[in-house]
């Protein structure tokens, strides 16, 4: 199959906070052909970095609460528990957010970075693009409210024992799936990492 699309025409319909776009659109079939002319309309959100920080001396994972508007139908569950998260700005590297949001939103500075991995969250109707990493940390002073008050952000912040946070996501305590995937890609190479990051252990070959 030869996979094309067709861009009809593309209009602002909301620019507030966020930014939402109206496509007219055609594409290719799976049976051939194309497709009749469809409208969607896209969630602009561009791309973004989350960061899994993880203490692998205490073996504590970093999250974060704060309160989230695409969570508010659910009152009892609108403080969302994540990890530290945020967009790329313009002239910024994904490396370069991940170490910035770590500090404003964690009060954490990272001492080694890894990439995870790279997806799109819900691609049905948002251009969400993460990049996900995996931070290692020092979390003896980890703790408190934080946030830049200028963007509005109260958020609390706390290290947990990783078995104490793989509880919380088999809970459903952690609803939110960007950590998700996080602390399952931990549950996964935790012995391998805590290698690769020259922290005493046993088991597994370090992974490459």
């Amino acid at each position: 199959m030869d996979k094309q699309f067709e861009i009809l025409s593309k209009e602002i319909v909301y620019q507030g906070f966020f930014r939402v776009e109206e496509y007219r659109l055609k594409h290719t079939l799976f049976g051939g052909g194309w497709s009749t002319e469809i409208v969607r309309e896209l969630f602009m959100r561009g791309s973004c970095v989350a960061v899994l920080l993880y203490d692998p001396d205490a073996d504590k994972v970093v999250l974060i609460e704060q309160f989230r508007a695409g969570a508010l139908l659910n009152p009892d569950k609108a403080w969302v528990v994540e990890i530290v998260a945020g967009a790329i700005e313009e002239g910024e590297t994904a490396e370069q957010v991940a170490y910035r949001e770590s500090m404003e939103e964690a009060g954490c500075e990272i001492q080694q970075l890894m990439v995870i991995n790279e997806f799109y969250t819900t691609p049905g109707g948002s251009s969400e693009w993460i990049t996900l990493f995996c931070g290692k940390v020092d979390s003896s002073q980890v703790g408190g409210i934080h946030g830049l008050e200028h963007e509005g952000e109260d958020i609390w912040v706390r290290a947990v024992d990783f078995d104490e946070v793989y509880l919380m996501l088999e809970t459903g305590e952690i609803e939110s799936a960007i950590p998700i995937i996080a602390i399952q890609w931990l549950a996964l190479n935790k012995q391998k990492l805590k290698q690769k990051w020259g922290v005493k252990t046993t088991g597994e070959l370090p992974i490459t």
